[in-house]
């Protein structure tokens, strides 16, 4: 069984837990500036050109909010693979992920072989 030194692992753990607190307060910060969330906000016809940058403001949040989930995501799977022991294993042939890219790519489940391979598929 691959094991990667242990220090590598606590300086990835550590790496991917101040992400994670980074992407979780940007999300407290985008929802705060997200019009659709401001109670101040004056809801009157006249202001439809105010309304339609607000929603175009409000999708763009929207989607930033989705993507930092989306990484919070992964970081948590990393954290518990971490846990489990079995971080820097490929999930699809089971062989180790090289420590360049896990230093590049934190979050990486598969080795460069398979992730180009699915990269190659249509």
């Amino acid at each position: 069984m691959h094991h990667l030194p242990d220090g590598f692992v606590a300086g990835i753990r550590t790496q991917l837990e101040s992400d994670k607190s980074r992407f979780t307060l940007r999300i407290g910060e985008l929802k705060l500036q997200d019009p659709f969330t401001n109670t101040d906000r004056v809801n009157d016809n006249a202001a439809l050109d105010l309304e339609a940058d607000e929603e175009s403001a409000h999708d763009r949040t929207t989607a930033l909010i989705g993507e930092l989930k989306y990484k919070i995501t992964e970081i948590d799977t990393a954290l518990s693979r971490i846990a489990q022991g079995i971080y820097g294993i490929c999930v699809s042939c089971g062989k180790a992920i090289d420590t360049d890219r896990l230093r590049a790519m934190p979050t990486a489940v598969l080795c460069r072989q398979c992730a180009a391979g699915k990269e190659n598929k249509p």
